[in-house]
């Protein structure tokens, strides 16, 4: 802080001011990361009231370290920071509590995740990607204070952290927000700061250091490096290496017919259409355990049954009338008699759970050689 100061000039005041800030005794809470606006870095100045009420109290004091940058291009970003660093300078007694660090790169995050007891990660879900700063805090002793998303969706438990909310998503932003924010507020209050103060007769705080404990055994040999370059190997290192040699084969005859394949369906993708669909139950009334059968025409045009999947897209129906955690079912095709161009369709869903459920059909590329069945962007959903 004294060296951010003197770089820009500071006057002797604020270099005395900055020599004061932060207690090495008090509980240390730490957020560094890219400051892209989904990753909420003010979330937790919402109501600048109560979280001075948390930081300020004289026995179980509280301090935040706050780094990042944002992307030189993101003026929102750059505006957070702004604010971050505003409210600080304005407050005289969050002056004290709160600490923004400049040019955040890989040595300033040594420091941090070694010098923080809390991480605390509070992207809008489902945004966050993985979330790596809470997994180097681990090794260091630190603990996660996150939303369920990214790795902590996998690996919280109330033994090694704190979660934010129970993987809600909302369409209403400001809403969310809001009730983020006061869970943020609540579970400091309530949870971590009582944890992190509550000592033994020899001043050790002995639940504190069995969530240490836990997260560094059970979380550690999970959250790591190795996992992650082996998981890529796995996943899509090796994939892309063997399909390389499958293009190569041949003086990369492969390769050339499927470019001309993709050519095809480009060009060939607008005519593709449902012309007919037919639904029927194999019993009166649906049942759990029974089957509910689509059969449905379609116009290939220049296409062929090999070139496409044809799938029933369903899911349970909730409140606005959309679906939520939705399956698909590939459908069988045979010709059509007397009818060249066109394809039949069959398929059926075993309905295995209660309640409403609503469906329709799509078409998409089908090919060996393709990454996944929408690499090509191209996708026709009946009407």
């Amino acid at each position: 802080m004294r060296k951010q100061v003197i770089d820009r000039g500071g006057s002797d005041s604020e270099i005395r001011a900055a020599s004061e800030v932060l207690n090495a005794s008090a509980l240390t809470i730490g957020f560094a990361r890219r400051f892209a606006t989904y990753k909420r870095a003010v979330l937790i100045f919402k109501d600048v009231e109560r979280l001075l009420s948390i930081l300020c109290d004289a026995k179980r004091p509280v301090q935040l370290i706050i780094a990042g940058k944002a992307h030189p291009r993101d003026e929102e970003g750059k505006a957070l920071i702004q604010e971050i660093v505003n409210l600080a300078k304005e407050d005289e007694l969050l002056r004290k509590r709160v600490v923004f660090l400049e040019n955040y790169d890989m040595n300033v995050a040594r420091y941090m995740v070694e010098g923080c007891d809390v991480w605390l990660n509070n992207p809008r879900r489902p945004l966050e990607a993985s979330g790596t700063s809470g997994m180097k805090i681990i090794a260091n002793g630190g603990l996660n204070f996150s939303v369920l998303d990214g790795w902590w969706d996998e690996g919280y438990s109330h033994e090694v952290g704190w979660k934010i909310g129970n993987g809600e998503e909302y369409d209403d932003l400001d809403y969310q927000d809001e009730l983020e924010s006061r869970m943020i507020y609540d579970t400091m209050e309530k949870e971590i700061v009582p944890s992190f103060y509550e000592r033994s007769d020899d001043r050790l705080p002995r639940k504190w250091i069995a969530m240490m404990k836990a997260s560094m055994r059970t979380l550690g040999p999970v959250y790591n490096t190795n996992r992650m370059v082996e998981q890529y190997v796995e996943k899509f290192y090796q994939n892309s290496l063997e399909l390389r040699n499958i293009l190569m084969e041949d003086n990369w005859k492969v390769a050339k017919d499927l470019t001309l394949w993709k050519a095809k369906l480009a060009s060939g993708w607008d005519k593709v259409n449902f012309v007919n669909i037919e639904e029927k139950r194999t019993e009166g009334k649906l049942t759990v355990g029974g089957k509910f059968i689509v059969n449905a025409e379609v116009d290939l045009g220049v296409l062929t049954p090999d070139d496409v999947e044809v799938q029933i897209y369903y899911g349970k129906m909730i409140g606005n009338g959309d679906t939520q955690k939705n399956s698909f079912a590939v459908m069988d095709n045979k010709p059509v008699k007397g009818k060249s161009n066109l394809v039949a369709y069959s398929g059926e869903v075993e309905c295995d759970q209660t309640g409403q459920f609503g469906y329709t059909l799509r078409i998409l590329p089908k090919h060996k050689l393709l990454i996944n069945s929408f690499e090509l962007g191209l996708i026709k959903w009946a009407k």
